[in-house]
């Protein structure tokens, strides 16, 4: 378990790095100005120049000091922003920014790098990131989902503009993950629905999961959702369309056993640990 140092510590520490008495003597209690203080401080035993920024950036990175590592690199944009290293330090500093969970700042950073930088040779990577910063941004499916069309945006943007590269590979993948989360979205609001009895509503969730996201691996509890609806609303006959597509598409699946069970008198339901957990613990709730 992580262990926060006591405040008293923690501001003594950041005290101990600072100049002398008379710096504190003038210090107006702000946290921010401790904090550029200690910039201050840092960089005096940095070289200047941008090649030791970037070397100082470098070194942050690898030790896992990403704020200043930032830090470093963003001022090399300031102080020598015609530099042949400032380039290459707006991706790095955006590439801190996500190693921070700073994805908002991240993306700003990247957007900007490949609007300035099209032609950059790390532009697919500047391209990955971007993605990256809005795929780990995802919420559970039980939340809105506007950040997973988001990442799926981007992503596909990945894939259409770098189809041969292992980024491409790895954003399609993403996109599979992604689609499924959205059709979890939609069977967690269709199964709410069929509990309240808001049936139609129920069905219309149902029936996109079955439409729209033919590839995850929740259209067989969607079917079998609209089997259950049907027989409830007295539609035997679109009942047994919906098991029979059910049963065709995937015959082996617990789902269709259910089904099954529903419509043949003396059918047993398929085992209660033989469903996804997520369903059982939705089911549990209720």
């Amino acid at each position: 378990m992580i262990r926060r140092l006591p405040p008293l510590l923690v501001l003594g520490l950041g005290l101990a790095a600072l100049p002398g008495c008379s710096w504190f003597s003038n210090w107006d209690g702000k946290q921010s100005s401790l904090d550029a203080e200690r910039k201050v401080a840092m960089n005096a035993t940095v070289d200047q120049s941008p090649e030791g920024l970037y070397a100082a950036g470098v070194e942050s990175l690898q030790a896992r000091r990403y704020a200043p590592a930032a830090d470093y690199f963003d001022q090399i944009e300031r102080d020598h922003p015609y530099s042949t290293w400032a380039t290459n330090a707006k991706l790095m500093s955006a590439y801190a920014e996500y190693q921070r969970n700073r994805y908002t700042e991240a993306i700003g950073a990247l957007d900007r790098f490949i609007q300035l930088h099209p032609a950059h040779r790390d532009i697919a990577y500047a391209y990955y990131l971007r993605a990256l910063s809005h795929y780990e941004q995802i919420a559970d499916a039980q939340r809105d989902q506007r950040t997973t069309e988001q990442a799926m945006v981007a992503l596909q943007d990945v894939v259409n503009r770098f189809p041969d590269t292992a980024y491409a590979r790895d954003a399609r993948l993403k996109i599979d993950l992604a689609r499924d989360h959205l059709a979890g979205k939609e069977m967690n609001i269709g199964r709410f629905y069929q509990r309240q009895r808001l049936y139609a509503a129920a069905i219309g969730r149902f029936r996109r999961v079955v439409e729209e996201y033919q590839t995850t691996n929740h259209v067989p509890e969607a079917l079998h959702r609209l089997t259950e609806i049907y027989l409830t609303l007295g539609l035997p006959e679109e009942a047994k369309k919906t098991a029979a597509v059910l049963g065709h598409n995937f015959p082996g699946n617990p789902w269709y056993q259910d089904s099954y069970a529903l419509l043949v008198e003396g059918a047993q339901p398929a085992p209660e640990d033989r469903r996804s957990f997520v369903t059982r613990a939705w089911d549990w709730a209720f």
